[in-house]
């Protein structure tokens, strides 16, 4: 397994590509997730039950699923295009409203009748997540509009760097679906990342780049990863599955791991200070690591990008995007380069 390795160069290289990407734009498909938080402090617990009452002192909506991947793609300065289905709700016009006020499309975002806008609603006291609930639908979505996703990347396709999708398990990624990305990508130059779902593992085979965390990659080989042979054993049998050219596995405090088709391992330890909340750290993942190879970093570079940028996000509670100032100055820092 190679280790990373720190340089100067490399500190001003990665800075150099952080710096392109405002002209790289990804297109993101998948699951649109509002996610709402409710805060407060914990002082009793109920007299009706042996739960904790929760006194309210705010609450907070965010945007969630692949409309974080959207926002973090935004945040970190590159052209982010959203691509999924809401429902003809409330929480479907304002995502489409937050989306707006980002100054990006909402030409790839479909309304539908038949089914909700997700949302996930979690209870926040002293910093701690108490219980989430989800109202949602975990049903096909209607053909109809499935179409009209593919529709829109195809007439999309040729101002696109990379193609992010963000499996929630929500309904929107099928092997239809699936089989339509690989059409359009084959042969395109444009990069095909995703943030999977064990479930669906099997519908991925012919991507570019996949970033499951360990748990992911261990519930879709059937092994309990428990230390560095159990991770490589993981990492190479996904990359031999799926026939794609980098497995990225997040592991937490421990960091991540970059496999290559090529056969090359490459860890990365974290450069997380505090993990508060790892709320929305796939998304950042997924969003740095193809915002980078869209913007022309390597796979290393990328990986490296994507890790910064993580340990960011896990720093804060609450899903949260990390801007392109911020992640420069953590690679700064790196180094000792104020």
């Amino acid at each position: 397994m190679v280790p990373e390795k720190d340089s100067s160069r490399e500190c001003d290289e990665l800075i150099r590509c952080i710096d392109e990407f405002p002209k790289a734009t990804v297109l993101v498909l998948g699951d649109i997730i509002m996610d709402e938080y409710i805060w407060g402090d914990v002082s009793r617990i109920s007299p009706e039950a042996p739960v904790p009452v929760v006194d309210v002192r705010q609450e907070t909506k965010m945007l969630g699923g692949a409309a974080n991947v959207v926002n973090n793609i935004a945040a970190l300065g590159g052209r982010a295009i959203l691509c999924g289905i809401v429902g003809n709700d409330r929480t479907g016009e304002e995502i489409v409203e937050r989306i707006e006020s980002l100054n990006l499309p909402t030409g790839g975002i479909v309304r539908v009748s038949s089914r909700p806008t997700t949302i996930k609603t979690r209870i926040i006291a002293q910093s701690q997540q108490v219980v989430r609930f989800d109202r949602e639908s975990r049903t096909g979505v209607d053909p109809k509009a499935m179409d009209l996703l593919l529709s829109f990347i195809r007439k999309t396709k040729d101002s696109l760097h990379a193609i992010v999708v963000s499996d929630y398990d929500k309904g929107v990624v099928t092997a239809e679906v699936m089989e339509g990305l690989r059409n359009l990508h084959r042969g395109s130059g444009i990069i095909l990342g995703v943030d999977p779902k064990p479930k669906h593992f099997d519908l991925y085979r012919g991507i570019d780049v996949i970033t499951p965390n360990h748990h992911e990659a261990g519930a879709f080989c059937g092994i309990q990863i428990m230390d560095r042979e159990s991770l490589v054993m993981a990492g190479t049998r996904i990359l031999d599955k799926l026939g794609c050219r980098a497995v990225l596995v997040t592991q937490g405090k421990e960091g991540m791991t970059l496999f290559e088709e090529e056969g090359e391992i490459t860890h990365i330890p974290t450069v997380a200070r505090k993990v508060f909340d790892v709320t929305g750290a796939g998304d950042t993942v997924i969003s740095a690591f193809c915002l980078g190879l869209a913007a022309g970093m390597n796979l290393k570079s990328a990986a490296r990008i994507s890790n910064f940028a993580a340990g960011i996000v896990v720093g804060e509670v609450g899903t949260s995007a990390v801007k392109a100032e911020d992640l420069k100055q953590v690679v700064r820092e790196r180094w000792g380069r104020h």
